[in-house]
């Protein structure tokens, strides 16, 4: 089965108040989307954690086509795209019941070994059988940084709990973006539409450390750019590139 394809109505408890579909909302159901279909390709999360190994994501860019919004029927849609340098490469897109692209979306993950926390190379992840090389997105995510001479301004202080931490022990990456549009201010949020963003995950953050997140935004004419960038102390732990329509 080299594409994995689920059906559903967009639920309340993932709109906003404008009824439209968080970014954050979108990375937890493309992140359940790709475990079960690593699973149907075999390298899911009980076939990597026999040899104390997991998926991280570590780039994730996604483009809000039209975003959906509360009561919508889509279909979303991932493959595994194999290996590109040193990133394993996935694919989504997210379809209305006409079939027109709403979300697409390029990720790029990483294995790592939950005892050492150092990253590996599976061999039996590149079994061409299980790849799709078609792209719904022509080039993986970027890595983000911080705009030259911007001086980023401290919005919040954020401590991870119960609630931000998944079954791996650490914060979920769709908290992270949580964190960064709670950054952006509701002002621009509740006003402006997403209509794509780049986020790089650099390090896990761990039950009861404080992430400080910093904001730098710069108005251009395709929208406002807003940067977070999450640190732990003095370590970058993510760092996001958010674009809000003009």
């Amino acid at each position: 089965m080299n594409k994995f394809t689920q059906k559903f109505i967009i639920p309340c408890y993932n709109a906003d108040a404008s009824w439209r579909l968080k970014p954050a909302s979108f990375m937890d159901l493309a992140q359940e989307a790709a475990n079960r279909h690593a699973t149907v390709l075999g390298f899911g999360y009980d076939d990597l954690i026999a040899s104390r190994t997991a998926w991280v994501l570590s780039r994730m860019h996604i483009d809000f086509v039209d975003t959906p919004k509360w009561r919508d029927e889509v279909t979303l849609q991932t493959w595994h795209k194999g290996l590109n340098r040193l990133f394993f490469l996935r694919d989504f897109i997210m379809t209305d019941s006409e079939g027109r692209p709403r979300v697409k979306a390029t990720t790029s993950w990483l294995v790592m070994n939950l005892d050492t926390r150092r990253l590996v190379r599976d061999p039996n992840l590149l079994d061409a059988d299980g790849v799709c090389l078609e792209n719904v997105i022509e080039t993986p995510a970027d890595k983000v940084q911080m705009p030259k001479e911007a001086e980023p301004e401290l919005v919040m202080t954020h401590k991870v709990s119960y609630s931000d931490v998944d079954m791996n022990g650490h914060a979920n990456n769709a908290m992270y973006m949580h964190w960064a549009m709670n950054a952006v201010g509701y002002d621009v949020t509740s006003e402006r539409p997403v209509s794509a963003l780049t986020i790089n995950f650099n390090h896990e953050i761990k039950p009861q450390e404080d992430v400080d997140l910093y904001r730098v935004c710069v108005e251009q004419e395709d929208g406002l750019h807003v940067f977070i960038d999450g640190r732990v102390g003095e370590q970058s732990a993510f760092i996001a590139e958010i674009v809000f329509k003009a």
